[in-house]
């Protein structure tokens, strides 16, 4: 039967052709899938400065904060309590959904092994009776299916996933340099007390004595009733003056506790005074760098990001889907032949879907999808330019309360002389009683003051840190978007990652 045996030869390779076909097409598709991936992004129209308006001169200020700016502040407790609190932070998992995205873009499957025992009632066909039969049947196969993601659907939907990943990680940033801050300053709030405190209590004692002054004077005749009285009134201010002091720093006391998680029974700041920090050099650098330094402006880019590529998603979903399967295994009646030659079966199928009517389904996530686009836009947009005045109120802040705190210096030494005057007249009996206690009362005013613009001028500094992004460091965030390393592309979906 040599035409028989030839025919057989020409199905076996017309078969085998079809096989390879087959494998070829879903070793290929992956290639194809996401080439007509929408690329097509708004624009932020941002206008951005070439420098801050009130940025010192000179070549220094092209350089951004150091990552560990509290350490220039010269204070090892407070190095120390900003280091515990970034230990104690917690963290972020936001990787998982990418997984869950990118699952589409890769083939299914599956293996499957049955066995089956079937009983089949008898029948009547054509006046012919059979009985009951029984049989068993074996099956052990593989099915495969992929799901050509030629419109880039899948692939968006993967990269927006991405995108959200990444401003998970961003907003664990910005938690985490908030906290940051949230320590400096709750720890210069805690010295500024200890300083007004200190001032209270020098002042109560200077009170104290030009009070006992006034009553030597009262008895020997050469002061009122009145005199005494008021500057015991004064004495009486002061004192009262105090306790809200103390509230104000073992209150603070307890909030920074919370901050690096600890009891505050068990929490003990020694502190000692404004004086024995210093105010870190701080240089702005240019408004540029500010759009990759801030890791809430990198949150918000992400957060636009991934809506571009939703959009895409959208978009592409109005797209005919092509949908390869193919099927292979063995099927025998006699589990001693499930393997032989001649159980071994395969199928192979190509199916097409194409959206034609859904009651505008389609089309409303479109629009959805784009109104997404344009919130995030704006927030973005927003994001930017409110960085961008953080940063010159800061600025305007940290210079302002600097030349405040050198004037108030002023205001001290002038009331001090006064008042050590007075005092000295008091005691020679050459002055008149209410301009002690004006000179005292200036005095003490000045002294209070100071040190609350001291506290303003180190809040301001730490503010400014913030609004520039210090101590953060986007690289450890986002060292490299992992889609620019796997596929080697430049284009500007990966320019969330990197600078």
């Amino acid at each position: 039967m040599p035409g028989a045996e030839l025919k057989s030869s020409a199905a076996r390779t017309h078969r085998e052709t079809r096989r390879a076909f087959g494998v070829a097409v879903l070793l290929l598709v992956p290639g194809l899938t996401g080439c007509i991936l929408n690329t097509e992004r708004p624009d932020p129209n941002l206008p951005i400065p070439a420098k801050y308006l009130e940025a010192a001169r000179g070549p220094a200020d092209a350089a951004v904060p150091a990552l560990d700016w509290w350490r220039g502040f010269k204070s090892r407790e407070l190095t120390g309590l900003i280091e515990t609190a970034q230990t104690v932070n917690l963290d972020i998992a936001a990787d998982a959904q990418v997984g869950v995205a990118g699952a589409p873009l890769l083939p299914s499957i599956s293996g499957t092994a049955t066995a089956e025992r079937v009983r089949q009632p008898a029948s009547s066909i054509g006046g012919v009776s059979s009985g009951p039969t029984q049989f068993s049947q074996y099956n052990v196969g593989l099915t495969a299916s992929y799901m050509i993601d030629f419109w880039g659907k899948n692939r968006a939907t993967l990269f927006a996933a991405e995108e959200n990943a990444t401003v998970a990680r961003y907003n664990r940033d910005v938690v985490g340099l908030t906290t940051v801050v949230t320590v400096a300053n709750t720890y210069f709030q805690i010295l500024a007390a200890q300083d007004r405190l200190r001032v209270a209590r020098n002042n109560l004692a200077a009170a104290t004595r030009i009070l006992g002054l006034i009553k030597q004077q009262f008895a020997g005749g050469t002061a009122s009733q009145l005199e005494v009285s008021q500057q015991e009134a004064l004495v009486a201010t002061v004192r009262a003056s105090i306790p809200p002091l103390e509230v104000t720093r073992q209150q603070n006391i307890a909030a920074l506790a919370v901050l690096v998680a600890r009891a505050p029974a068990d929490f003990k700041v020694r502190g000692g005074g404004l004086l024995q920090i210093a105010v870190p050099r701080v240089t702005p650098g240019l408004p540029s760098e500010l759009l990759y330094q801030r890791p809430d402006i990198r949150q918000a880019e992400a957060q636009l990001a991934s809506s571009n590529f939703s959009v895409e998603a959208a978009r592409a979903a109005f797209f005919p889907q092509i949908q390869l399967t193919g099927q292979t295994g063995f099927q025998s009646l006699a589990l001693a032949s499930l393997f032989g030659p001649g159980a071994w079966y395969y199928t192979l199928a190509a199916s097409l879907t194409q959206p034609i009517f859904d009651g505008f389904l389609l089309q409303s996530q479109l629009q959805q999808a784009r109104g997404v686009q344009l919130q995030y836009l704006q927030t973005y947009r927003k994001a930017v330019l409110s960085a961008f005045a953080d940063v010159e109120k800061a600025l305007v802040a940290l210079q302002q309360t600097i030349r405040q705190e050198r004037l108030q210096m002023d205001v001290v030494a002038a009331s001090r002389q006064a008042f050590d005057v007075s005092e000295t007249q008091l005691r020679g009996g050459t002055v008149n009683l209410i301009t002690v206690l004006q000179t005292e009362q200036t005095l003490f005013t000045a002294e209070d003051t100071l040190a609350q613009v001291r506290l303003t001028k180190f809040m301001a500094a730490s503010s400014l840190f913030q609004a520039l992004g210090g101590g953060w460091n986007p690289e450890s965030t986002v060292a490299v978007n992992q889609r620019c390393l796997t596929q080697g592309t430049n284009d500007g979906s990966c320019q969330s990652g990197r600078r």
